[in-house]
């Protein structure tokens, strides 16, 4: 039975699991064998996504306005589908330029402003705040729930209870501690965390498995699958409004808000920036995300729209949340296995989110906040401190304590008078304002830090003045004047009918305005001063962050440093070994020297930046860098000169691996055109070769004859008609292998003229036997026909097949016994083509001799004594007219018990069925 020990167990033994998977995975990296070089575990991981608002708010949201909460889930869809290539730039631009955090990645692009990464990381956790809220008030209702079993209690109000008595307050301190555990046990320079991936993985896999179980359970278990609920549904009228094709109390502009927000929430979130970007091990993975993290979020909504009707409908007047039908539809079954399942998944998605979310803010905070700070009231102690590490860990340590207390602060103050989703929506809405400054900054060389700034605060103060402060009003800690009248009365400044905009929902509303005043005063600004040198040259290397595969930041520095001192710097902030492992990797890759032998030139300074810029951030390391390396300013003229040479040396470069291409390209070509001509003189040799052979006996009989007739004129006339029929004879002969001569030239230059047709080769057979007729008729010899019946066409030339036909015929006949022989043709249909046969009683072929009567040509001395018997011209144009058509030719004998030649020809594609058969005998 579900109690609060079986409870606590099977959450402790959970996030147990999760921590061993997430050491494990961690081992293995520092093993250098990464468990999450996988594109599968890479678009899993993306499943951060879904959080308990997918998990228990899709259900509450569809319950109020049916297939309305799909563009939370249509937006990441797009921009997966169709935006990835903003995806790969970001992630191109932040391994070249050692980015860790979104904080990061805006004050990069800008100068790396120290200013404008502090603004960000505010924006970023105000914003999100009301996100661990939402986490922390559906895990502590879920817990309630529960603890209750098997009745279905709803959860009292929170903000009721003294702080040290509220369940929430506690689950928020045991996420902090299990986030510390999780994500900051030691520093590192990439701020990856693979352990923490391979662990988000896996809770993905089980937020979806425990959601598609009560899915099957409610629409095949309470009911008779999806026809049967809706059935259910048309008899309620006020239900069937559900199921309507324009979302209850949501209209296309509404819509329209929510795919928008929802598509820049998948890229500006910093939960998402840390797994998408800063935790990507390789470009190649976003190619199987782009369609199997949309088929994650296929999935898991699935049985939204089922489980909310389903719960409606059991739940009816009982007032029982729709937030929670994923757990009190099990629940009130008695199914205590499914109800459990259904809270680990809830406890995965909260855990995940908040792991995630925190450790991508806390590093923002330390990095873009704290150390800023520290750094301006010169506090570190950087001449006394051998190594800063801890106190890096301890800032962030402390920083995720703060951020989770805030978020349980918002959920007493605020959050119990929103939904989940509702909540959810204010954070999207906050990390939305990144978007301008993001996307304009990577492809928008005159985006300068002053429009940046100018953007995010004009769009942060409308996002809170419009949204923020009202979900304080709704919650009674403001007035409800505020809302209804305005403050000070002016009803123009209402926040959510502003300047008299109404007929919006307030999130379409928010993001209106917020985004009218963000990018009005991004572009404004901008223009209105043309952008520092620093400003320039971090803005083209984002803007061309996809023409190049390492940055060129290295060109833009000029000055004095030692390597020694680069490597203390580095190692306060890291830890001396670390730093010394790594500078130690960077001598041997350039050139195996020691790392006392190396030149303290723009590389290895910008290496040393870089590594710095992993751990506290990309402003403070060029700071850190500035104290121990003079440095000499570079004016925008000098910065623009260089960032054109690189360009100029980029473009030179492709231009020689273009022509590099073309000219192999052009010798692969040339080397066939060469080997195509050396066979050509091969076949040219051998048909001269050939050829003298085959002329020389006819020429020689017709020249003998001719030599008797002209040196005996008195010979008789019977005599002399005789001769001259022999000269007739030798010179038909002669003709025949002339033309054959000819032919076989044109097939082995490729000159031949083929004519494909649909060929009937039961009818070509008969009528090359009754060609030949006469032939065996003179030798006293049998020809007996064996058919098939029903044969389907073959594709082929029908004059090149009765040559071939001819071809065999006559070589059967001219070898066998006179008045004694046979010859037996007979044509079979296969599996996948006819085969035709052609078996004498002759004399056969020596086993040797097999192999060399197909060749093109053979000659063997002069007088070609060893010869194959019947191996002219008519066997090699055969074998080559047969290949042509994709079949193949070849003979089988014993000698002295005859030969059969034997042809194989593919059927054609269309299969006309001819009928009829034949048995003859001649």
């Amino acid at each position: 039975m579900l109690n609060g020990p079986a409870i606590f167990a099977a959450s402790l033994f959970y996030l147990g699991l999760l921590f061993a998977v997430a050491w494990w995975g961690d081992k293995r990296a520092d093993e250098g064998r990464s468990i999450i070089a996988s594109p599968t575990i890479y678009a899993l991981s993306m499943a951060v996504y879904c959080t308990t608002w997918t998990f228990y708010g899709s259900v509450g949201r569809a319950a109020v306005s049916g297939i309305g909460f799909l563009p939370v889930y249509l937006g990441p869809t797009l921009v997966m589908a169709l935006g990835w290539f903003l995806l790969l730039k970001m992630i191109r631009t932040a391994k070249a330029n050692r980015i860790t955090s979104i904080a990061d990645f805006v004050s990069s692009r800008y100068g790396k402003s120290h200013l404008l990464g502090g603004l960000v990381t505010i924006i970023a956790v105000v914003g999100i705040v009301p996100y661990i809220a939402l986490q922390l008030k559906a895990v502590s209702s879920s817990v309630s729930l529960l603890l209750h079993y098997p009745e279905i209690v709803m959860p009292g109000r929170s903000v009721t209870l003294p702080v040290f008595a509220d369940m929430s307050f506690y689950i928020a301190l045991i996420l902090a501690a299990f986030t510390i555990v999780f994500g900051t046990r030691h520093l590192d320079a990439t701020e990856r965390h693979e352990g923490m991936v391979a662990a988000i993985a896996l809770e993905s896999v089980v937020k979806l498995v425990a959601f598609l179980a009560v899915g099957l359970f409610v629409t095949y278990g309470l009911y008779d699958g999806f026809a049967d609920i809706f059935d259910h549904v048309a008899d309620d009228e006020k239900l069937r409004l559900l199921t309507a094709a324009i979302p209850t109390g949501q209209g296309y502009t509404g819509w329209f808000s929510l795919t928008l927000l929802s598509g820049m929430a998948i890229l500006f979130l910093p939960r998402q920036f840390q797994i998408a970007v800063v935790e990507n091990v390789g470009e190649a993975h976003l190619k199987r995300a782009a369609w199997l993290f949309p088929l994650y979020l296929l999935l898991i909504n699935i049985f939204v729209l089922p489980i909310a009707l389903g719960g409606l409908l059991h739940f009816a007047g009982q007032g029982v949340d729709a937030d929670t039908f994923v757990l009190t539809l099990p629940m009130a079954q008695r199914q205590e296995g499914l109800a459990l399942l259904v809270f680990i998944g809830g406890l995965s998605a909260a855990t995940g989110m908040v792991i995630v979310e925190t450790i991508a803010l806390s590093t923002m905070v330390c990095n873009d906040l704290v150390m800023p700070l520290l750094l301006r009231l010169k506090a570190l102690g950087l001449e006394e401190s051998k190594d800063l590490s801890r106190l890096l860990l301890g800032i962030r340590r402390g920083a995720i304590v703060v951020i989770l207390l805030l978020g349980y602060l918002y959920f007493r103050l605020a959050g119990e008078a929103y939904a989940l989703v509702a909540i959810g929506l204010i954070s999207f809405a906050a990390v939305a304002q990144f978007a301008p400054a993001m996307i304009g900054g990577m492809y928008w060389r005159s985006g300068t830090r002053d429009g940046a700034l100018a953007g995010l605060l004009a769009g942060f103060m409308v996002w809170g003045y419009t949204l923020l402060l009202p979900s304080f009003a709704k919650s009674g800690w403001l007035g409800a004047d505020f809302l209804t009248q305005g403050p000070f009365g002016i009803g123009l400044l209402r926040p959510q009918e502003l300047f008299g905009l109404t007929g919006l929902d307030e999130i379409s509303h928010c993001l209106f305005w917020s985004f009218f005043a963000n990018i009005g005063a991004y572009v404004a600004v901008s223009i209105m001063r043309p952008p520092t040198a620093a400003e320039a040259s971090q803005a083209r290397l984002f803007v061309d962050a996809l023409k190049h595969a390492r940055p060129v930041g290295a060109s833009l520095w000029r000055g004095q440093a030692e390597v020694s001192d680069l490597q203390t710097l580095v190692g306060r902030f890291l830890g001396p070994e670390r730093a010394k492992s790594a500078f130690s990797a960077y001598a041997r890759k350039h050139g195996g020297k020691r790392v006392e032998l190396l030149e303290a030139d723009a590389e290895l300074v910008h290496f040393s930046e870089s590594l710095l810029a992993g751990a506290i951030g990309s402003a403070s390391a060029r700071v850190m860098v500035a104290s121990v390396a003079k440095e000499e300013p570079l004016s925008l003229s000098e910065v623009m000169n260089i960032l054109d040479e690189a360009s100029q040396l980029r473009r030179y470069s492709r231009d020689l691996e273009r022509k590099s291409r073309e000219l192999e390209a052009a010798t692969r070509e040339l080397k066939a055109a060469n080997e195509r001509l050396q066979e050509l003189d091969r076949v040219k040799d051998d048909i001269m070769s050939s050829v003298t052979h085959e002329l020389r006996t006819p020429l020689t009989s017709i020249r003998a004859f001719s030599e008797i007739l002209r040196d005996d004129p008195d010979m008789d006339l019977a005599d002399r008609e005789r001769f001259l029929g022999l000269v007739v004879s030798e010179t038909e002969r002669l003709t025949r292998l002339v033309n054959q001569t000819l032919d076989l030239a044109k097939i082995e230059s490729g000159n031949a003229d083929w004519h494909g047709t649909e060929v009937d080769l039961k009818e070509l057979v008969e009528q090359s036997v009754a060609a030949t007729s006469q032939l065996f008729r003179e030798r006293g010899a049998c020809i007996e026909l064996d058919l098939a019946e029903h044969l389907p066409l073959i594709h082929a030339d029908r004059d090149r097949l009765i040559q071939v036909m001819l071809n065999l015929l006559s070589n059967a006949v001219k070898f066998l016994a006179p008045q004694d022989g046979w010859v037996r043709v007979s044509l079979q249909a296969q599996q996948t083509g006819l085969e035709v046969s052609v078996a004498d009683n002759g004399p056969g072929i020596r086993a040797e001799d097999q192999p060399i009567i197909f060749e093109r040509f053979r000659q063997v001395g002069d007088t070609m004594t060893d010869k194959p018997a019947g191996t002219g011209l008519g066997l090699p144009i055969s074998l080559r007219i047969i290949e042509h058509f994709g079949g193949r030719l070849w003979v089988e004998s014993v000698p002295g018990e005859g030969a059969t030649f034997r042809f194989f020809l593919p059927f054609a594609l269309a299969g006309k069925v001819l009928s009829g058969a034949s048995k003859a005998s001649m």
